[in-house]
């Protein structure tokens, strides 16, 4: 049996990588509750099929396997949010408390932030959660007028339907990536 460190990541020191650059953009999608509605006394209630909705998103235990074995992450992993920082992002887009999901679709907005996938689905194949991707869904269905239904991602892949989102908030995208809608 051979034992390798992380693919595509600086080595610190023996089998221990360097996951600076991931942490980092795992926080810049801000993974946490945003509201400007006051705390309530014990806790943001939700109901039964909202919390359905996030079943699959958010027991990532960001270990990092899915985004050292995709491609699009070896070649941008400096802008590409790679499929552990977009399922998080999906989670928090979701997220029924969160008042802030315009805010977080204008952060995802960028050609190499969320455009990057390519489907290859290595992400799928190295999660040791068995999550499926980001990047395997080809519906994209309408939600609040310009978000799509992120569904869940044990069927394949809410990236599309998340770039369905943006694309409805910002169409001028869909003349870039016209094979995805």
């Amino acid at each position: 049996m051979k034992i390798n460190p992380l693919p595509h990541q600086p080595v610190v020191k023996d089998l221990v990588p360097d996951l600076t650059n991931f942490y980092a953009q795992y926080a810049s999608i801000e993974p946490w509750l945003k509201t400007t509605t006051p705390t309530p006394q014990k806790e943001w209630k939700q109901s039964h099929e909202d919390r359905e909705k996030l079943d699959g998103l958010y027991e990532c235990i960001l270990c990092a396997c899915c985004s050292t074995s995709c491609p699009s992450y070896w070649w941008n992993s400096e802008r590409f949010l790679g499929p552990a920082a977009l399922l998080q992002a999906t989670r928090w887009v979701k997220d029924s408390r969160d008042e802030a999901t315009g805010e977080r679709l204008d952060n995802l907005e960028d050609p190499f932030r969320l455009y990057r996938c390519h489907t290859i689905m290595n992400c799928a194949k190295a999660c040791p959660k068995g999550f499926r991707s980001l990047g395997s869904d080809r519906r994209a269905q309408a939600e609040d007028g310009r978000a799509a239904n992120l569904g869940n991602l044990r069927r394949p892949s809410a990236h599309r339907r998340l770039v369905g989102m943006l694309a409805k908030k910002f169409p001028f995208q869909v003349a870039l990536f016209p094979r995805w809608f």
